[in-house]
């Protein structure tokens, strides 16, 4: 009894550790988010006031683009202050019990879903602007709109966007790497995407000034509106799938291996992995000697559970033992 108080009280140690440092991680991933709102504020507020001066549906397309930047990281950060909220409370009024015999550690993990849940709310946003784009950009190839060739004070709009979405793109992807973030990976790849855009934006108002050409101006919003609409299902297919505790079938062969190197483990029976935002928990069934005694079992589960803790980062292992089949 005095060993299992001993290894409860270590468990929630480590639990508190972990804790701090990925709400630390979240707080810095918010810092980063905020950047965002403000550049994605400021190139929105520039593009789709030089969009209408200069007669550029292009412009205003990716000046569209950009305002869901705004919206994907304010979600975000909503999603980011949800998963870091740690006062009593749930939402439903239930309290949150610091104790692991009480399930406070599986509550607390389950906040940091709500950052995936506003990720992919992020995602449909975008997919919506990406229709709302290409509508307009066909509607004016098909002549139900009047086009005009854009002014040359667009290309000062494309031109500044470009530069700080190239900047936000970096800040994202290092911020991204260094914390292990979900929602600042997603932010980057939307702002890669909004770089990219900005770019084809650039060409598409120089090419159209150059040349003379109306209808180029309406191809490249289209253009535009499928780069949301791709960044947009990659975000929402990667939030929803772990949403749905998908997780990657090569990754859960490398914990099984690792496992089953273990000379008491006779074969893992199951093994399923999830997310719960950034962080992973881990359960998994394994079929010991029918003879061995109960301590020894509850001994090998506490060294598999230390091992994916230190091997792969694995914040919870919860390891049931079975008996073998004796054929």
């Amino acid at each position: 009894m005095e060993e299992q108080s001993k290894h409860r009280q270590e468990e929630q140690r480590i639990w508190k550790k972990m804790q701090k440092e990925e709400l630390q991680r979240l707080r810095s991933a918010q810092h980063h988010l905020w950047f965002n709102v403000s550049a994605y504020l400021l190139i929105s507020v520039i593009e789709y006031y030089l969009a209408i001066v200069g007669h550029s549906q292009t412009l205003r397309a990716d000046a569209l683009n950009n305002l869901a930047g705004i919206i994907s990281a304010v979600l975000l950060l909503i999603g980011i202050f949800i998963a870091r909220d740690t006062d009593d409370d749930d939402f439903m009024g239930q309290p949150l019990p610091d104790d692991l015999t009480q399930s406070g550690q599986k509550l607390q993990l389950s906040r940091f879903h709500y950052e995936t849940v506003f990720t992919l709310i992020t995602g449909i946003i975008m997919i919506g602007i990406s229709a709302n784009v290409m509508y307009t950009g066909l509607m004016s190839l098909l002549g139900k709109t009047k086009m005009d060739v854009p002014q040359p004070i667009t290309l000062v709009g494309a031109g500044i966007a470009t530069v700080i979405m190239l900047v936000v793109w970096w800040f994202n992807r290092a911020g991204g790497r260094k914390l292990q973030n979900a929602a600042l990976t997603a932010a980057a790849q939307d702002s890669l995407s909004d770089a990219l855009t900005s770019v084809g934006t650039f060409i598409a108002i120089a090419g159209a000034l150059l040349f003379k050409v109306v209808w180029l101006d309406g191809v490249a919003s289209i253009a535009v509106g499928i780069f949301i609409l791709t960044s947009g299902i990659k975000i929402f297919r990667e939030s929803s799938l772990n949403l749905a505790d998908y997780f990657d079938p090569k990754v859960e062969e490398q914990f099984k291996q690792a496992i089953e190197k273990y000379p008491e483990v006779v074969r893992v029976v199951d093994l399923n992995a999830s997310y719960n935002g950034n962080m992973v928990t881990l359960d998994v069934t394994i079929a010991v000697n029918a003879h061995m005694e109960v301590k020894d079992s509850y001994r090998l589960g506490e060294r598999i559970e230390a091992q994916m803790r230190r091997q792969f980062g694995i914040v919870d292992t919860d390891v049931m033992a079975v008996p073998a089949l004796i054929k």
